[in-house]
């Protein structure tokens, strides 16, 4: 009963399948260069941080204060050991390690917050355009008032009164990100409740449940997936600024907010150690960028025929 469209199942107009392979969808986005570049960058940072232990050189937590703020490249201090590529810090730990065990506290704090945010914004974004009358007056009246609430001055207030830690950040980025997934889910829900299928499953007898879990849910997944994709840049952004500001993760913790932060008393002497997780950040963030907006495109139907012809040149 879903109403996923004809260009992606079933049988098109003149006879022939219609079904897009995931394969197909993958080639299209590696012909684009940007996208290509985006989708690698990424998957090489997530196979860095799945496999940390074994791809850092050097303990992310080890001090050596004879090796503080050595510039890239500096050769170890034991004849063979891997060359400290990108410095050391004040404490003399190698930023690179660093780096790699970083970018695993960023990215499953952008993940987990994402995910929570979304499945809580969406879950009321649905009941809201779904029921109508007071039920949305309530949530829509909910989320225009934290949306008209700055957003770092509330991740503070919470995180002052709950005090720092990674599962304390998460729980206030989701708190401060999920209005986003409702009015989302409740435009695409205004949209789609009176459509003939979702009166045809009413009147095949279905229930709330099963009309919005089952019909309604599975063709918002797409535009909640890209939106999800750009909030997980922006999620890990307010990581960071929050680390930075000192109320997100705590040191010894290895995250990138915390790395530009010990590092700007010394960018004067020592720009690296500010400047390689700042640069971490930014092609982390633009790659997740480049990647929602060519999602966005292959998935719309005006535009993802272009795309398609360019894979299967």
């Amino acid at each position: 009963m879903n109403n996923t469209g004809s260009e992606d199942f079933g049988e098109s107009v003149e006879g022939r399948p219609s079904k897009i392979s995931w394969l197909r969808y993958l080639r299209g986005l590696f012909s684009d260069t940007t996208t290509a570049f985006a989708i690698v960058f990424l998957t090489l940072i997530m196979i860095a941080t799945a496999a940390a232990e074994y791809v850092a050189p050097y303990d992310p937590l080890k001090q050596n204060l004879r090796m503080r703020n050595l510039p890239p490249m500096t050769p170890a201090v034991d004849d063979g050991s891997f060359p400290h590529v990108l410095g050391t810090d004040p404490l003399g730990r190698d930023i690179l390690s660093r780096l790699i065990f970083g970018a695993r506290v960023s990215l499953m704090v952008g993940l987990s917050s994402a995910l929570v945010s979304g499945t809580v914004g969406t879950f009321l974004g649905l009941m809201a355009g779904y029921y109508r009358g007071i039920v949305d007056d309530l949530i829509m009246r909910l989320v225009d008032f934290q949306m008209g609430f700055p957003f770092l001055l509330l991740a503070l207030l919470v995180l002052l009164a709950l005090g720092p830690g990674m599962w304390n950040v998460i729980f206030v980025l989701a708190l401060v990100r999920w209005m986003v997934y409702a009015r989302q889910a409740r435009g695409m829900t205004l949209a789609y409740r009176e459509t003939p299928f979702i009166d045809a499953a009413r009147v095949l007898g279905c229930s709330d449940a099963r009309i919005i879990f089952r019909h309604l849910l599975p063709n918002m997944a797409s535009p909640l997936l890209i939106l999800g994709t750009l909030e997980v840049a922006g999620l890990i952004l307010g990581e960071a600024a929050l680390s930075f500001l000192g109320f997100g993760l705590q040191p010894p913790s290895p995250s990138w907010g915390l790395m530009i932060s010990g590092g700007r008393q010394y960018l004067s002497s020592a720009w690296w150690l500010s400047t390689i997780p700042g640069f971490a950040i930014f092609f982390t963030a633009l790659s997740l960028n480049l990647l929602a907006s060519s999602l966005r495109s292959i998935t719309d139907p005006l535009q993802r025929e272009r795309w398609l012809m360019k894979g299967s040149d």
